[in-house]
């Protein structure tokens, strides 16, 4: 499916411009109507990192206008495996300043503008104002449900990517372009379990994948940015570097989004730490091998009614919150009661064969708790990955959430 071209065309091409981009200008879907709308382009990529470095390089030197940077990192000497942006003379320089720098020397044509700041709930609509696309080189769940959100809010289509290890994703979400455009929420409605995909940082990534995703992330935009041909809008690309496999995907909008669907629920950022589960090693460690999901825990609940089941299932939310929804069943013991031993008195024995399961709101207490949980010997304990919020969104949409 094709769509209107995002922004308008240029008033002129200088002459150093028409030889600069005359590659582009010969191809007949860009052209020098096209190639204005680039030079017209506001872009923001946010990250200057593994997918961000090729994604500035490219989108510089198709002629991309005014590129914004959002990074507060530094450059350190692992980042020169796979960001090819940054040099070894740029070690201990922030990662904006380095990019910008390598820009320059790209395309000294490009307005760059640095936004040299960790971007969060106070920032992230100022800094996203203006422009006319996004490109998400972020490397962390709480950052990419912050990233959907804010640009869904500000009518603002972006391009995502994702890499790990040997495999690569990359889509274009632009629920204000079409009505049956998904967002990134309709995709992944919950972070994954607690602990449960480690970051780049802890299982590593090919280099060279950045380059192939990153540069499907500026293709998806220059067709954006000039009208040309079928972006990878409701499309999901999943690249496997290892078996150099490609496939594309048909992702639809879902109706019960919890963003863009017919009742949604997230009206206004969040904290997306809460939500994609900020927890202790300890915690992690707990859950690694010992997450369920809602759907596990209702058809356990059912065998549990049956007679076939055993185990407790408790909620370590505070009493107000108990008092706004619940899954039922549970037990209410808060996280406190944890923390100074005192819930463990009020747990069946450890030898009496009765399983303990835990959940809070999305994941992260529950999580904390069932390490302490398992360190007083409840080996078999469990906690529900997403809590009483997958809960509502997934199972019992008639509860209200917060």
């Amino acid at each position: 499916m094709s769509f209107p071209a995002l922004v308008e065309p240029a008033a002129e091409l200088t002459i150093d411009e028409v030889r600069r981009y005359s590659r582009h200008l010969i191809i007949p879907d860009v052209g020098m109507d096209g190639q204005k709308r680039l030079k017209n382009a506001k872009v923001l990529v946010i990250g200057a990192g593994g997918l961000g470095s090729p994604a500035l390089l490219y989108l510089a030197a198709a002629g991309v206008g005014t590129l914004g940077i959002a990074e507060f990192d530094e450059v350190d000497e692992s980042n020169l495996q796979r960001q090819v942006i940054h040099g070894q003379s740029d070690i201990g320089k922030p990662k904006a300043l380095s990019a910008q720098e390598s820009i320059a020397e790209i395309n000294p044509l490009v307005q760059v503008v640095v936004h040299n700041e960790r971007l969060d709930n106070d920032n992230v609509m100022e800094i996203f104002r203006g422009y006319d696309l996004i490109v998400d080189g972020t490397d962390n769940f709480a950052t990419r449900y912050m990233v959907n959100d804010a640009a869904y809010f500000l009518g603002i289509p972006y391009v995502w990517g994702s890499i790990y290890r040997f495999d690569g994703q990359a889509s274009v979400f632009a629920p204000t372009m079409a009505d049956d455009a998904p967002c990134y929420r309709c995709l992944y409605p919950e972070p994954p379990p607690p602990g449960m995909v480690p970051s780049c940082a802890e299982g590593g990534v090919l280099g060279v994948l950045c380059a192939s995703i990153g540069s499907i992330q500026v293709n998806e935009a220059i067709k954006l940015l000039v009208g040309a041909g079928d972006p990878a809008i409701g499309k999901l690309v999943i690249y496997d570097a290892l078996e150099l496999e490609w496939r594309k995907l048909k992702v639809r909008k879902d109706p019960n989004c919890a963003l863009c669907g017919e009742n949604p629920t997230v009206t206004g950022l969040i904290d997306y730490d809460a939500f994609c589960g900020a927890i202790s090693e300890e915690a992690a460690d707990a859950a690694a091998d010992a997450t369920i999901s809602v759907v596990q825990l209702e058809n356990l609940l059912k065998e549990r009614a049956e007679g076939t089941r055993d185990f407790v299932l408790i909620d370590v939310r505070e009493p107000n919150e108990y008092e706004i929804n619940k899954i039922p069943g549970s037990l209410l013991i808060p996280k406190g009661e944890f923390l100074n031993g005192n819930a463990l008195a009020q747990l069946p024995p450890v030898d009496s064969g009765t399983q303990v399961i835990l959940h809070c709101k999305s994941g992260v207490r529950s999580a904390e708790c069932l390490a302490v949980v398992k360190g007083a010997g409840y080996d078999d304990a469990l906690h529900v990955g997403g809590g009483v919020v997958a809960w509502v969104n997934q199972i019992d949409p008639s509860q209200p959430s917060y």
